[in-house]
């Protein structure tokens, strides 16, 4: 089984008496977290997506899906690849807000296993993604995803959502599952019910949401304060950590409050998909009192 570190973020609900975490002051013009790496994805990442995904190779079949506004998680071109229908399909992915990568070609070569793919490759997608800001204007519940990057916890996750009442699911371009039919299977159908949204930078993206009113909750396994402490804000972001490694260092400097699942046994964390059960539906249940 996956293991998962624990982590989750703060906001600012009135149920109670419990806790209500103090934010500290934030400047106006607050630095933001570093841009997302641009090295490369590893070709082991290529190879794991191309698994869990339909795979489009050749500059017609990506260009004429591009066209045809199908849902894309990203585009594969070979370094040294130009001309006119390269940079077509580049400035397609540009305005449909799909992430272009420019990997060695060996790499495409395994991606797409005999097939001629002419320098590009695509991965499809089981379902459109949505802007941020599309979801966030009315939310009281967003479930951010800091590098969820197994198909069938990430579609755990989106099921559980739904089920509490969240109003989307936040991941990140790189180091995520992308939204594949493993993960559209896991999920039973609540892909087609909670949106999921798509950002750049975690980080960045959080103190966004800290400027539309929302406070954040990230679930850390070294956490002092119990999730059950926890007094959920009207508007609530929960992060939640990878698999193993839990959450970023940068990211959970931009939560109000972490939090923790006490445990009972020899064993120190959850699963993922376990742990943001059990955190929503405290949330849920808050809520309803």
């Amino acid at each position: 089984m996956v293991q998962w570190s624990l982590p989750l973020c703060a906001a600012h609900f009135c149920f109670g008496p419990a806790m209500r975490p103090t934010r500290p002051f934030r400047p106006k013009d607050s630095s933001r977290a570093a841009s997302a790496s641009k090295d490369a994805l590893p070709s082991a990442h290529i190879a794991q997506n191309s698994a869990s995904g339909a795979l489009l190779a050749g500059i017609h079949p990506v260009r004429e899906a591009l066209r045809a506004a199908r849902a894309l998680d990203r585009v594969l071109i070979a370094k040294g690849s130009a001309g006119p229908r390269i940079q077509e399909i580049v400035d397609l992915c540009r305005n449909a807000q799909i992430p272009v990568r420019f990997e060695p070609r060996e790499a495409l070569d395994r991606v797409a296993r005999g097939v001629s793919h002419q320098g590009v490759v695509a991965f499809g997608a089981a379902h459109s993604y949505v802007d941020l800001s599309t979801v966030a204007g009315s939310a009281h519940l967003l479930v951010v995803l800091d590098g969820v990057e197994d198909p069938h916890n990430l579609g755990a996750i989106i099921r559980t959502a739904h089920a509490v009442g969240a109003d989307a699911v936040v991941i990140p371009e790189r180091r995520s599952a992308p939204l594949t039919e493993t993960v559209a299977r896991s999920a039973a159908g609540a892909l087609e019910h909670l949106p999921v949204a798509r950002v750049t930078n975690i980080s960045r993206a959080l103190e966004d949401l800290k400027r539309a009113g929302f406070w954040i909750y990230g679930l850390d396994e070294r956490a002092l304060t119990p999730y059950t402490e926890a007094n959920f804000a009207a508007r609530t972001v929960l992060v939640l950590g990878a698999e193993g490694a839990g959450l970023h260092e940068l990211v959970k400097k931009h939560c109000d409050l972490l939090l923790r699942i006490p445990m009972a046994g020899a064993v120190s964390s959850l699963n993922v998909s376990v742990a943001a059960g059990v955190v929503l539906f405290e949330w849920r249940r808050l809520r309803q009192a």
